[in-house]
C-alpha cells in the first residue's frame, strides 16, 4: 500500500471555509485511499466537512496531506493541486 505525505500552503484567498472545504470532501470522496490533514499537530479525517472546518485554515496556512491506499498518487495529485490554486 502506497503512502505519500507532504506539506503544502493553502493558496485559497479564504482558507478552507464552507464552499472550498466541501469541494475538497467532494474530491477526496471519489477515492478508496484514506485521507488526512494535519495542521499544527492536530489531525483530521479529510473526507468529512466538519473535521476540516474545524481546523481553521485560513489563506497561507501550512497543511500537511497524509494519504494511503491503492489509489494514493491520483488522491494526493488531486487534493494537492486543489489546495494550492489561487481560486475556488
Amino acid at each position: 500500500m502506497e503512502r505519500i505525505e507532504e506539506e503544502v500552503i493553502v493558496n485559497n484567498p479564504h482558507g478552507l471555509h464552507a464552499r472550498p472545504a466541501a469541494l475538497l470532501v467532494q474530491i477526496a470522496n471519489k477515492f478508496d485511499s484514506r485521507i488526512v490533514l494535519e495542521k499544527d499537530g492536530e489531525t483530521v479525517d479529510g473526507k468529512s466537512i466538519i473535521a476540516i472546518l474545524s481546523l481553521g485554515v485560513n489563506s497561507g496556512s501550512a497543511l500537511k496531506i497524509i494519504v494511503e491506499g491503492v489509489d494514493a498518487k491520483e488522491a494526493f495529485s488531486q487534493i494537492k493541486e486543489f489546495l494550492e490554486k489561487q481560486s475556488e
